[in-house]
């Protein structure tokens, strides 16, 4: 009886070439064939990044940094609003869900933009780029530090959102610095002018830049704290506000536009009535300008131009005063020599107490 087992090498043999075509099927699998995409092969966004910003000044920073490649959608862009009483509406909502970058300001002033962030949508926040928390003065976009802070953070985020146009977001934020660079240049050429000068406001909009710029706030403490509380200042602290003004122990009052009430319209009203300059600043950023370091270019401009408005105005009082002294003197011609001598003191005012007409 003849034994059907096939022989070792045999079966060896054949078990090599089983192995060969499996292999080479199992390479076939997993190796495409030439210019054909591998199945992990991602995709580059090609479409505008969706950008949402909270408010329009930050908005604009955020178009400027991104230009053709992001569509910017600002929520809260009127200054009639009261900013700090906003309440999205249901088409501002139904903007933030599609977001795929969500711009903020933070540090409590629109909370509301990040109340329930998604979980693949990505938030820049100036609060977070600066370290400023709820409590602390939310007006951040008036401070050279955020501005350049938010600038960078989103041309890093635009670059990680489209890696194969980070050159065009680096040349985008170049741009921008630069102008940003003039402005600060131009703000320190404006502080050796504001040396000395005070001012006081019905709310700090505008206290990171004037900081920036060398000027000294003179707002008293208990009207700041219950600003900075959102609730309404006493009588006393109204009247110590009023004294200051009455007084023109500051050279110019700042006035919110987008924030008034019966307290407001004391403050202003008090310092019309006192001949003290009133600058008027609002919240959002106006729609005569383009974008956020036009609109602070302006404000500097302004202040510049109100505060040599002043300066001129006490020098043209002086020199009146010294006019009418002159004619004074003048008048005594006629009179011999010592007589004129003698009575030089007497002709001539005493200023002793009267307030300077320029401050």
């Amino acid at each position: 009886m003849h034994s059907h087992q096939r022989p070792p090498l045999r079966i060896f043999a054949a078990g090599i070439a089983l192995c060969m075509v499996l292999g080479t099927a199992s390479c076939s699998k997993s190796e495409p064939e030439p210019n054909q995409p591998s199945a992990e092969t991602t995709t580059e966004q090609t479409a505008p990044i969706e950008v949402v910003s909270s408010i329009n000044q930050w908005g604009s920073v955020a178009e400027q940094i991104g230009g053709s490649h992001v569509m910017v959608t600002s929520i809260l862009s009127s200054t009639a609003e009261d900013a700090h009483g906003f309440e999205p509406k249901t088409k501002d909502v139904d903007a933030l869900d599609k977001a795929q970058v969500i711009v903020s300001n933070g540090a409590g002033y629109d909370s509301w933009a990040t109340k329930s962030l998604r979980r693949n949508v990505v938030s820049v926040s100036a609060a977070q780029m600066v370290g400023a928390v709820e409590g602390d003065n939310p007006h951040l976009w008036f401070s050279s530090d955020a501005r350049n802070a938010m600038a960078k953070e989103l041309a890093d985020t635009y670059s990680r959102i489209m890696p194969k146009q980070r050159k065009y977001f680096a040349a985008r934020l170049k741009a921008w610095s630069k102008r940003e660079s003039k402005l600060e240049k131009d703000m320190e050429k404006s502080s050796e002018s504001f040396k000395d000068i005070s001012y006081a406001s019905t709310e700090p909009v505008a206290y990171y830049l004037f900081s920036d710029i060398g000027l000294t706030d003179k707002t008293p403490a208990g009207y700041s704290q219950s600003t900075a509380d959102g609730s309404q200042p006493s009588s006393e602290n109204l009247q110590e506000f009023q004294k200051l003004l009455e007084a023109r122990d500051v050279d110019f009052l700042v006035n919110n536009t987008q924030e008034t009430s019966d307290a407001t319209n004391i403050i202003t009203g008090t310092a019309h009535k006192s001949d003290l300059p009133v600058i008027d600043i609002t919240e959002q950023m106006p729609d005569d300008c383009k974008d956020l370091i036009e609109w602070t270019t302006r404000l500097i401009t302004a202040l510049d131009e109100e505060i040599a408005k002043d300066k001129n105005g006490a020098t043209d009082a002086t020199d009146e005063a010294g006019s009418d002294t002159q004619s004074s003197d003048s008048g005594s011609g006629s009179e011999s020599e010592s007589e004129s001598s003698s009575t030089t003191d007497e002709a001539a005012p005493d200023n002793t107490g009267q307030t300077d007409p320029g401050k």
